[in-house]
């Protein structure tokens, strides 16, 4: 998604405030599972020849695919922008809080209540953990580039929302590690710490460096009205090709399982589902009694309440292996994540009258649809 202000002219269908990917995000996964357990079912030589082209068990197309997905959003970060919190420090005080210090270990602990005791009887305790551990790194990843998309349905300051996200995964360079493994260990899922930094390095480290000397380099040469308006507008598909031929890949492989266990996918959604509400009612209350204008609140409480799920599967892919049931915990928080965010958009739009910023004459649907 683009930065400040022109986020409506660049990315998104002026009909609805929101891009045509987006808009049916769940339908493109859900399409790219059906495609994905064909490829595995019908020509099961397609993911054998992939699976052997891996370093350090690293597979090198899916890294290549996540590369190309995640490196358009890190292109888009602005972190000069982190300079805009002296205008309102309460709402990154809130984001912050709620997103490295609530966030994953009720993400955890919902997840671990739910996957290895409430559906024990459905979910075998080994595959419940590795669907534990996805959930963990969905919980310790917070959404970058479909902020953008909720800050405008919700009417939010998007350069402030920008900043949001820049100190996040700033934070996120240094906090995401640690976490997870902290967390991992918990669950007694045993992971070497040197794999998890090479997927900090490979998945957040790589692309954000080569996203901001892009940036800086475009910038530099073409302008800012050059590089938002063209640059950003010509690779903007890149992301959403990635995302669905890694998810097409991911199902090829993890097919059979699925077919398998078809009750896993609804089960792995009720925790995910649970702690998605719980975050952005958390992070939405605390800003409402605090006093927080809605244009900073909703966005705010938007970031925690989804996830850098393309994060979330390549370190899961990196960790555990397209076989695993980590990789596909994730890739069902693809799925639910839309749906459910699109739902928290008419809340958060619903009460806005409630917020110290209130316009009483302004409607109660997002701009796209005034």
């Amino acid at each position: 998604m683009s930065t400040h202000g022109r986020i409506s002219e660049i990315d998104l269908d002026p009909r609805s405030g929101m891009g045509r990917f987006e808009r049916f995000l769940t339908l493109w996964v859900a399409l790219a599972i059906i495609i994905g357990i064909g490829i595995g079912r019908f020509l099961p030589a397609v993911p054998e020849t992939l699976d052997r082209f891996t370093y350090a068990e690293v597979s090198i197309p899916v890294a290549i695919l996540i590369w190309a997905m995640i490196f358009p959003m890190m292109a888009q970060i602005d972190f000069a922008s982190v300079v805009g919190i002296r205008r309102q420090p309460k709402g990154l005080v809130v984001t912050t809080t709620v997103n490295w210090l609530v966030k994953p270990f009720t993400m955890f602990a919902i997840a671990w209540f739910f996957l290895l005791f409430v559906f024990r009887p459905f979910i075998p305790e080994d595959l419940g953990r590795e669907y534990l551990a996805g959930a963990i790194l969905l919980g310790a990843a917070p959404c970058t580039a479909m902020v953008f998309v909720w800050s405008y349905l919700t009417r939010g300051d998007a350069a402030y929302t920008l900043v949001q996200v820049a100190v996040n995964d700033l934070i996120m360079l240094f906090a995401f590690a640690p976490i997870v493994m902290l967390l991992l260990g918990l669950s007694d899922i045993a992971v070497p710490w040197d794999t998890v930094a090479l997927s900090v390095v490979l998945f957040i480290v790589i692309p954000l460096v080569v996203g901001s000397l892009t940036r800086m380099i475009l910038i530099k040469r073409r302008g800012l009205e050059w590089f938002n308006s063209v640059f950003m507008k010509r690779i903007r598909m890149v992301t959403p090709a990635g995302l669905i031929l890694t998810l097409v890949l991911l199902f090829a492989f993890q097919g059979q399982r699925i077919l398998d266990n078809p009750l896993h996918i609804l089960l792995i959604a009720v925790p995910l589902t649970i702690q998605t509400f719980l975050i952005f009612f958390i992070a939405y209350g605390w800003a409402k009694l605090w006093g927080i204008p809605h244009r900073v609140a909703a966005p705010g409480a938007m970031i925690g309440a989804s996830n850098f799920f393309e994060l979330a599967v390549a370190a899961a892919i990196s960790l555990f292996g397209l076989h695993s049931g980590a990789a596909l915990a994730t890739v069902v928080g693809v799925l639910v994540e839309v749906p459910i965010m699109l739902v928290l958009v008419r809340i958060a739009n619903r009460t806005r009258h409630a917020f110290p910023d209130a316009d009483p004459h302004a409607a109660s649907e997002p701009p796209g649809k005034r």
